[in-house]
């Protein structure tokens, strides 16, 4: 299998838009959340179509150099992405924060998410951080992380439960200047 991580532009904007539905229907079964009353998933019964929730969407491509729009491919088919912010958007003293990540379910324990996460750790030097839910229902997702983070690092890494902007998560923290 070619794995390839490529950064995207708003050219390209079209194909992450179309997995992130998939996305939030995973994340769905971790949180217990249902979809609104015009079947999206999302909070606010605002978004009547994809189109609306595609459409706050935007701001992944009006911010090169600050927000970084990942597509990960596998034999050149779209199959993930990797959502990754910076100052301002994220918190004092990180330099990276991976907001989303998301592979499909077909491709998932075969190596590649840990593969195309450590791609994208390794384009940017700095200190990283990422929230992952801490509940049972996440037990997958919190063994992914682990060791994804563990690998990358050698175990040179923090992980604490807390309170974050979006609740409380299972934190990762980590800094690759050195490597």
């Amino acid at each position: 299998m070619k794995l390839d991580v490529q950064l995207t532009d708003k050219n390209e904007a079209y194909i992450i838009k179309n997995l992130y539905p998939l996305y939030l229907y995973d994340l769905s079964g971790h949180y217990g959340l249902l979809p609104n009353m015009h079947g999206i998933y999302e909070e606010s019964n605002d978004f009547r179509t994809l189109k609306d929730q595609y459409d706050i969407q935007n701001i992944w491509w009006k911010k090169p150099g600050v927000l970084f729009p990942y597509i990960i491919l596998v034999n050149e088919i779209p199959v993930g992405f990797i959502l990754i912010a910076t100052p301002p958007h994220c918190n004092k003293g990180i330099d990276y924060f991976v907001n989303e990540f998301f592979l499909i379910q077909s491709l998932r324990g075969q190596g590649i998410a840990e593969r195309a996460a450590n791609i994208v750790f390794s384009q940017h030097k700095g200190t990283w951080e990422l929230f992952t839910n801490p509940l049972e229902k996440n037990v997958v997702g919190q063994k992914f992380w682990r060791k994804t983070v563990s690998n990358y690092t050698k175990g040179a890494y923090i992980e604490e439960n807390g309170e974050t902007f979006d609740g409380h998560k299972l934190i990762f923290r980590f800094n690759n200047s050195e490597k």
